[in-house]
């Protein structure tokens, strides 16, 4: 690791080569709550994948007892657990955003299929935590439990459009802040962030980090992180996803993202990732990561962000 206002990391980030959002395929889409998969004999051959994410549990749960998984490189894990019908994994730091790992279980029944692969990804963000697995046809209960998730999702869905549609068709600037309630009589709060460490391994050098708060009179309110980076590399980059990660590996949920242009090569850009937070939440030490392209790949990760 090493220190943002190290010589060292600038040279270090010449020597290295961009990271091409192509060289990897996309990521999934991950689902939010329990995912479903049925399995039949005449499943295609691409096996489902699966969203980890390092340091996070992954529980699969199947209809029949298994009798063993193989696990590709399972030193890189920090527990592998079968018993019964359930499978637990926990993927170590070992492994890196993009990676995909092959994982496959045999049933003890010998019904078929007598067996199912999975590949777990490893994505920059996001992370299933419980996946059932199904070689039959669901029984009413699980049916129902995915359409009471599925309404839930959809209600959560259409509050943030109408929260998003206010914001919108409303005011700016500071009278935006004023008028939604954003900023009490402390205003906006700044903090330069001197200490925040960026990880090693990238075409990109954040050299000026600083984040921002206000809250307003009830406790609502918003914060802010902004980071200039400079593109050492030879292509233009555009970030397209970014996450705000814990010390618990919890992940701040409703950034936006604000990118005026890409950062031509050898050029410096600005990026502002902004969410809401109420005055005891976004407290702490986080890792903000970004990221471009559907990969996932070619980003900073920045360790030690915090909010005044």
């Amino acid at each position: 690791m090493l220190a943002l206002s190290s010589s060292a990391l600038l040279g270090l980030a010449l020597l290295t080569a961009p990271i091409e959002a192509t060289e990897r395929a996309p990521l999934p889409t991950c689902e939010a709550g329990t995912r479903y998969i049925e399995l039949t004999t005449d499943t295609p051959r691409k096996p489902p994948e699966v969203c980890i994410r390092p340091e996070l549990s992954l529980t699969l749960f199947f209809d029949a007892k298994l009798a063993r998984v193989e696990v590709e490189g399972r030193e890189r894990f920090r527990r592998v657990t079968m018993v019964d019908d359930m499978v637990t994994l926990v993927a170590s730091e070992a492994l890196h955003d993009g990676e995909r790992v092959p994982v496959t279980v045999y049933f003890e029944d010998g019904a078929a299929p007598a067996s199912a692969t999975f590949v777990l990804v490893v994505h920059p963000f996001q992370a299933e935590r419980q996946v059932e697995v199904s070689r039959h046809e669901r029984t009413v209960a699980s049916l129902r439990l995915g359409e009471q998730q599925a309404r839930a999702e959809a209600q959560q869905c259409r509050e943030e459009k109408a929260r998003l549609q206010a914001e919108c068709s409303g005011q700016g600037g500071l009278t935006g802040l004023i008028v939604n309630e954003w900023m009490g009589e402390k205003g906006v709060v700044a903090r330069w962030l001197k200490d925040v460490i960026q990880r090693p391994g990238s075409s990109l050098v954040a050299w000026k980090v600083i984040s921002y708060r206000a809250v307003g009179p009830d406790g609502r309110g918003r914060v802010a992180v902004v980071v200039e980076l400079r593109n050492l590399g030879t292509v233009a980059w555009t970030p397209t996803g970014a996450a705000l990660v814990g010390a618990k590996r919890e992940d701040l949920t409703g950034l936006k993202v604000s990118l005026l242009e890409s950062i031509p090569p050898g050029r410096s850009g600005r990026i502002v990732v902004e969410l809401d937070a109420t005055e005891s939440e976004a407290r702490g030490a986080f890792t903000l990561k970004l990221w471009a392209g559907e990969a996932g790949v070619g980003g900073v990760n920045l360790d030690g962000v915090t909010f005044p």
